[in-house]
């Protein structure tokens, strides 16, 4: 058998682009096998004749078996190995001995899985998560133009060409928008067209955007559309495990959107761990802005103006009710997905996205506030009936009567008030931020009685004094829009290694560099790719970086960069 390699060089959730190498042959992935009616020169293919026999870059294997069981038929059978190539036949029940050497894995009868939306999702999560990241999934008799991206998305590293030529055959030409009925054989447009989306899913895949361009597909046929919501409503945890914590501008231009792994995560990351600080007494409701993070608007510049005009800014909250995030408390503006996301703007609402803000800011009011001031304008309907609340913009909510108005409410309404200084004010402003980041129990760890912050929104600096000698103080972290996650240092990176959090554990060796995954014994399960890392090595802090996979993937990949390390233990 050949010696093989894989290389994850671009990865956008669970879609990925690999370099598939065994022997002195590298393919990269999404990548789509001929099916030939003869010998090739083609580094893997499908060659027909009484029997279909795959050759992959080496290694000849039959696809058929003998019995030739069908999804349908609940017949399971074994799964075949040969040069470390593994045929399996549906179903799948995740249960399957899968050898070690086996490097790629080959789905024979993919094609049943085509209009069953259920099946499909079922069948591919039970797949993936049975032979791991650090090998290929072929799916054959499933590509069309028109889900390949999803597919991809959904895990696929490899299809065939079998499902367009057939098609084009019987006239039916094969488009990413679906399919359309022609007068003559189109296998060949189609094939052109497969493999022109195949490059559009590299680009969208490396440009960390896939899911867009799975959007975009989803509405090719009513199956498309099906499998899209069933993969995102039964697979979300399968999804998020593969979901960065940080990320680049994309767009939500369809309500399925809504149900992003990323953003889901956001809004229950947000339910789970948000505490009002004990001193906010007023809320502040405010309108996104078209650009992130909403503090560099004009529009919220302006807002700012008209809020931080005396002491008595401390006691407001500021909350930003928007789609697809639902709310946004001022203080995580600048993290991931509320610095980067783009929607339509027509001032009408979807039934969804009412009943997202409605029921999210529902449990934030009812932590209790003593005033509430509503600054959205025309979109009042959103909060309107959820509790008592003053209206301050007249016209436009960036006006000068509206930025007046609400300067002048919350004087009134903090006028008896007794204002909080601002030393509180960002420390419990740092503590939402670590709780959003790491959970509430991490964030107690680092924001306990002796921590606090200083600087100014969004560059806050984590630091602890010493109760012994409070001369004495140590950073533990730094809060910058550039990434927009709180970053540690090696003090602030021992208190999770303390707690046994976001740990990543790595061979005894002298790292020049950052940690790649073959250097990694094990690692928190819980880590994403963006998340803070410690690395450890015999109970012994060794550095503090960036997770550059999961940590699923950190042990189960053999090349790669696991954590991209910012401090070292000298």
């Amino acid at each position: 058998m050949k010696t093989s390699m894989l290389d994850v060089i671009g990865r956008s959730q669970r879609g990925r682009v690999c370099d598939f190498k065994r022997g002195e042959t590298t393919v990269r992935t999404p990548y789509v096998v001929p099916v030939l009616d003869g010998p090739s020169d083609e580094p893997i293919y499908i060659q027909k004749g009484e029997t279909r026999k795959l050759f992959l870059m080496g290694t000849e294997v039959d696809l058929d078996q003998k019995l030739r069981t069908t999804l349908s038929s609940r017949t399971e059978t074994e799964p075949v190995t040969k040069g470390g190539v593994c045929i399996v036949r549906l179903p799948f029940t995740g249960e399957e001995d899968i050898p070690e050497d086996a490097e790629a894995v080959v789905v024979s009868n993919g094609y049943e899985l085509r209009k069953d939306p259920r099946k499909a999702v079922d069948a591919i999560i039970a797949l993936r998560e049975r032979i791991g990241h650090n090998r290929v999934l072929f799916v054959s008799g499933l590509a069309e133009p028109a889900t390949m991206a999803l597919y991809s998305y959904m895990g696929v590293d490899m299809f065939d060409d079998a499902l367009v030529r057939a098609a084009g055959i019987n006239s039916l030409k094969l488009i990413p928008e679906g399919e359309v009925a022609a007068d003559r054989d189109v296998s060949g447009e189609n094939r052109r067209e497969l493999a022109a989306e195949r490059d559009k899913i590299i680009t969208f895949t490396m440009a960390q955007r896939l899911r867009e361009l799975v959007d975009q597909r989803s509405f090719s046929s009513p199956s498309s559309v099906a499998l899209l919501r069933v993969f995102d409503r039964v697979g979300y945890e399968y999804q998020e495990e593969q979901c960065s914590t940080v990320g680049c501008r994309f767009s939500c231009n369809t309500t399925q959107a809504l149900k992003r792994p990323d953003l889901v995560r956001y809004r229950t990351r947000l339910m789970e761990n948000y505490e009002k600080p004990p001193h906010k007494r007023v809320l502040v409701l405010l309108p996104c802005s078209a650009k992130k993070p909403y503090h560099t608007s004009k529009t919220h510049k302006a807002f700012a103006s008209a809020i931080h005009t005396a002491q008595h800014d401390t006691l407001v909250q500021e909350i930003i009710v928007t789609s697809p995030l639902g709310i946004v408390p001022r203080e995580l503006d600048a993290m991931y997905p509320a610095n980067s996301y783009d929607i339509p703007v027509t001032g009408e609402w979807k039934c969804e996205e009412k009943q997202m803000i409605r029921e999210m800011l529902s449990k934030v009011i009812a932590q209790g506030y003593d005033k509430i001031i509503c600054h959205l304008g025309e979109d009042y309907e959103l909060v309107e009936g959820l509790a008592d609340m003053e209206c301050t913009v007249v016209g436009d909510t960036a006006s000068p009567a509206s930025l007046r108005n609400l300067d002048e409410t919350l004087r009134r309404v903090t006028k008896d008030m007794e204002p909080v200084d601002y030393y509180v004010d960002r420390r419990e402003a740092m503590r939402s931020v670590l709780r959003y980041q790491f959970g509430k129990d991490v964030a107690d760890l680092l924001m306990d009685e002796n921590s606090y912050a200083i600087g100014k929104f969004p560059y806050w600096k984590l630091m602890r004094e010493d109760p012994a000698d409070r001369k004495v103080k140590t950073q533990l972290g730094m809060l910058t829009p550039e990434r927009g996650m709180v970053s540690l240092t090696a003090e602030g990176a021992q208190i999770l290694a303390d707690a046994n959090r976001y740990v990543v554990e790595m061979t005894d060796f002298d790292m020049k560099g950052s940690l790649f995954a073959v250097g990694v014994i094990k690692a928190d399960p819980a880590i994403r790719i963006g998340d803070e890392a410690v690395i450890m090595c015999n109970g012994e802090l060794r550095g503090v970086g960036v997770a550059m996979m999961s940590g699923k993937e950190m042990t189960d990949l053999k090349r790669g960069v696991a954590v991209k390390t910012r401090h070292k233990s000298k």
